[in-house]
């Protein structure tokens, strides 16, 4: 899933590309990853890029105040070409889900892979009138999201674990799976330590990686075309979606936690004592 660091570089790639343009009109070939019907679609039409934002790990392109946004969601991806087909696509066929074309020929396409299909789209005239948008916690890289801030967060959070505080985005937004594995690991902490236990330097140490983590993985990020920002965040990977290497840092086995929808990995020397957790995926199959 695009997390806050290559949502931001889209960002970055489109206000290079795509700034300043106009938006000569817009194909759907999946109707239902538009999620508005006020504006309609066709009311960007003749209308310029004006701006591109980030709202958490949402895309927001202002068109003359009108804006679209975009969630990504898992398997999403946004293709740019500079010279997009002009034929207009064929409903229901391939990974695309919507097309935008402007005036002097270039593009993107909206894709998304796989059979579960929850890339979504906003037409809207003010991003806070998207759902997910409103809903959103403080931005980690913003300046209000101090020791302090995050010290809060955990304390409100109770005994749930620390690695779904660090997933919702009603808390921190733009943090998913693979930020909040690494995260965890360079913080030496288990994904289900409960949150509000931590010790004052626990959270001073949790808020220096978080900042790092997604600083550096900006800076990875800095001036590559979209088309190659997932490898370069695949690469970067110490611990997630790297289960049975060995870790980087001690060279004991990155081990894996499977639910029904999802997995994260770490490192039980560095984040758990040693101790092996339990793989509820496995735990059922052995019953």
């Amino acid at each position: 899933m695009p997390e806050l660091p290559e949502v931001e570089a889209l960002g970055a790639f489109l206000r290079e590309h795509a700034v300043g343009k106009a938006v000569k009109r817009i194909d759907v070939a999946t109707i239902n990853v538009l999620k508005t019907f006020d504006p309609p679609l066709t009311a960007l039409g003749g209308l310029t890029v004006t701006g591109v934002s980030r709202h958490g790990k949402f895309l927001d392109i202002n068109c003359d105040g009108v804006h679209l946004v975009i969630h990504l969601a898992r398997a999403g991806w946004l293709r740019w070409s500079d010279s997009l087909s002009p034929r207009p696509p064929k409903p229901g066929k391939g990974p695309l889900a919507l097309r935008v074309h402007l005036v002097d020929g270039s593009g993107f396409d909206l894709t998304e892979a796989g059979t579960r299909k929850k890339l979504a789209v906003y037409v809207v005239r003010d991003a806070s009138d998207v759902p997910g948008v409103a809903r959103l916690g403080i931005d980690p890289l913003g300046p209000e999201f101090t020791v302090e801030h995050l010290h809060g967060l955990l304390r409100a959070a109770g005994r749930a674990q620390i690695k779904g505080v660090l997933r919702n985005q009603s808390v921190i937004a733009g943090i998913g799976n693979a930020y909040s594995d690494e995260v965890l690991h360079a913080a030496r902490l288990s994904p289900f330590h409960p949150a509000s236990t931590l010790s004052d330097d626990e959270v001073a140490d949790l808020h220096r990686v978080i900042v790092d983590e997604l600083t550096s993985a900006l800076t990875r990020a800095a001036g590559l075309a979209a088309r190659d920002l997932k490898d370069s965040k695949r690469s970067s990977m110490r611990v997630h979606g790297r289960t049975g290497q060995p870790c980087p840092v001690c060279q004991d086995t990155v081990r894996e936690v499977s639910f029904s929808d999802s997995s994260f990995q770490y490192c039980p020397t560095c984040q758990t004592g040693g101790k092996v957790l339990a793989d509820r995926r496995l735990s059922r199959l052995l019953k």
